[in-house]
């Protein structure tokens, strides 16, 4: 088949159409037709700084390198803790083992040492802190969304975080000098009276004990656990609340189903870092909890936290061994921080399963 070529001159380019011999020999006027050049487009200043500034791939890796290692700088200080903490501790381990965390004794003078009276110092103020702190502060945060006027909302809300701003030593003076009396007047006799029987409110009304290290513990306490509830609370949709009450709810159904359900995980979350506050507390505690390293079934007894040891001890470590003791009970404070917070994630995975909030 014989092949005949046109040519046509486009936009000064030298176009050639072949056709079949027998064909028609005009052209398509479409095809013949020259095309109007589109007009030019002026470049922004964005595009023309983001041309002149090249690939940024290498920033891209740099960026990504340093927030790796941000986030290996918070493992690296924990093993550098742990790791301090074992070496400078290495006497007490080698001598008392790990029978130093389940002994006793503290006896300085002949150099028996034991941990077990300032873990349970320890751990019975945060829990009863934690017992009286969580139901007010839940409270404190519901009120303050649902139910709280505008008008006293601010001022409230100012004055549960500046709570929260206060120093421990002003705590503690102020549980000094106010609450041990009115514990030791007023609270301690009524429990006594009514509660002795359980053995937990029996024994001496000194004023100062674990009763009063778990009420100043809860005061402490209190702000950030309402605070961080409050906050989680507000992010819960209105749709929740409305839905809810649209199905004829009342309003502590309400919040019970639409608002709390849902917020239970940040709740949960905010007991944990209420109860790291707790656990580490020195001063205030110190100052009220009596400094005896006994183990005692009543709260009106004296008793001693791992805090408080240190805090009061560690300049008078007169040889290697106290000091390593000392160094060790540290050990001990930070292995029960990491337990307890392990358990507290424990029991929000047991609480929500992995599974998201929903209103039933």
């Amino acid at each position: 088949m014989r092949l005949v070529w046109y040519s046509v001159n486009l936009n000064t380019q030298d176009v050639r159409v072949a056709s079949p011999a027998g064909s028609s020999s005009s052209l398509d006027p479409a095809a013949a037709t020259p095309k109007t050049p589109k007009p030019l487009v002026e470049i922004s200043q964005i595009r023309k700084f983001l041309q002149t500034r090249g690939n940024s791939a290498g920033l891209d890796k740099a960026f990504a390198g340093l927030m790796v290692t941000c986030a290996l700088a918070i493992f690296a200080i924990v093993a550098l803790i742990l790791f301090e903490l074992i070496l400078r501790s290495r006497l007490s381990i080698a001598k008392f083992g790990i029978g130093f965390f389940f002994r006793q004794a503290w006896d300085p003078v002949s150099g028996q040492f034991g941990a077990l009276p300032f873990i349970y110092g320890t751990l019975v103020s945060s829990l009863l802190g934690l017992l009286i702190a969580v139901p007010l502060a839940v409270g404190v945060a519901i009120f303050l969304t649902e139910m709280c006027p505008k008008l006293l909302r601010g001022p409230l809300s100012f004055l549960t975080e500046l709570l929260a701003a206060i120093p421990s030593v002003v705590y503690g003076l102020w549980a000094v000098f106010v609450l041990v009396p009115l514990l030791r007047e007023r609270v301690n006799p009524v429990l006594a009276r009514l509660l002795g029987w359980t053995g937990l409110f029996g024994g001496p009304n000194y004023g100062i004990g674990m009763l009063a290290a778990g009420v100043i513990l809860a005061i402490m306490i209190l702000p950030v656990i309402s605070s961080l509830t409050r906050e989680v609370m507000t992010s819960v949709p209105h749709s929740q609340r409305e839905a809810v009450l649209a199905l004829g709810a009342t309003r502590w159904e309400m919040i019970r189903m639409g608002v709390l359900r849902n917020a239970r995980i940040g709740i949960v979350g905010s007991i944990i870092l209420g109860l790291g506050r707790a656990l580490g507390e020195t001063m205030a505690v110190t100052m009220v909890i009596g400094n005896r390293p006994e183990i005692a079934k009543s709260l009106f007894a004296p008793g001693y936290s791992m805090a408080s040891v240190i805090a009061n001890e560690f300049s008078e470590a007169s040889d290697e061994l106290y000091l390593s003791a000392l160094v060790e009970i540290g050990l001990a404070l930070f292995l029960v921080t990491i337990v307890v917070n392990a358990l507290a994630r424990l029991l929000v995975w047991a609480v929500t399963r992995g599974t998201p909030a929903r209103v039933s």
